[in-house]
């Protein structure tokens, strides 16, 4: 078998820095701590035949399945959830990898890794409402995640049609004084990132372990409540924030 490629020169090729220093690029998850550990798999699975489309296809399982997870009732079902949404945090990471190291980047494979986050996302929102049994709110939640990625996978689509290139950083930040200020007191705060499964699924654990303790499910009726209602408030912020931006100039 081949010898594993050494670590440096894997980081090298496989975790360049403008992706990880990119704001929009890079999950926090990944800068913090997953990227460590997915150049030890990748430095494993690049001495394989696996493709990088069969590891993005395994992303999109293990997303899917976070959310099927849900319908286990209690405690069981929320640690369950979250592992596999770990795990697809793993592997939407080593896909990309392994795709550079190899030379096997594709447009199938962008397509079916932005599906999968798309399917991941919005299936683990749908699947919230089973765990509290509020159905019109996952389903709405659901719908608002989708709209957010969408908004902003459109501003890629406009840019490509006028024949833009890829927008960067600095033409996220907004020409209103006004609008950059508000963005700056909510990135302060954080509350945006429960808008992504990979922290949706660390509350409703945090709302599990409160069930456990309260022998009710309160907690996470008022988590999935309020998992909404920050959807549904960054839908329209997030669209000011991109008219308001360079990104379609």
């Amino acid at each position: 078998m081949v010898a594993a490629p050494v670590l440096e020169e894997l980081r090298e090729v496989c975790q360049p820095h403008a992706k990880l220093a990119s704001r929009n690029g890079e999950h926090w998850a990944g800068r913090l701590y997953m990227r460590r550990l997915s150049l030890r798999f990748t430095r494993q699975l690049v001495r394989t035949p696996v493709t990088p489309d069969q590891l993005t296809w395994t992303m999109v399982v293990c997303g899917v399945a976070s959310g099927a997870a849900l319908m286990i009732p209690g405690l069981t079902g929320a640690v369950l959830a979250v592992v596999l949404m770990q795990l697809f945090l793993l592997f939407d990471c080593v896909d990309g990898e392994v795709a550079r190291w190899k030379g096997q980047n594709s447009a199938a494979g962008i397509y079916v890794d932005r599906l999968g986050a798309y399917l991941a996302d919005a299936g683990y929102r749908a699947a919230e409402s089973g765990v509290g049994g509020w159905l019109s709110v996952g389903i709405a939640t659901a719908l608002g995640v989708v709209l957010l990625k969408a908004s902003t996978d459109l501003v890629d689509v406009a840019r490509a049609r006028r024949g833009l290139g890829v927008v960067d950083d600095e033409s996220t930040r907004p020409r209103s004084q006004g609008v950059a200020t508000v963005r700056r007191l909510a990135a302060a705060f954080k509350i945006h990132r429960v808008t992504n499964g990979i922290e949706a699924s660390l509350v409703l654990l945090v709302a599990a372990v409160a069930d456990q303790v309260t022998g009710g499910i309160e907690p996470t009726r008022w988590a999935l409540g309020a998992l909404a209602v920050i959807t549904w408030v960054m839908v329209p912020a997030h669209l000011l924030s991109i008219l308001s931006s360079s990104r379609l100039r």
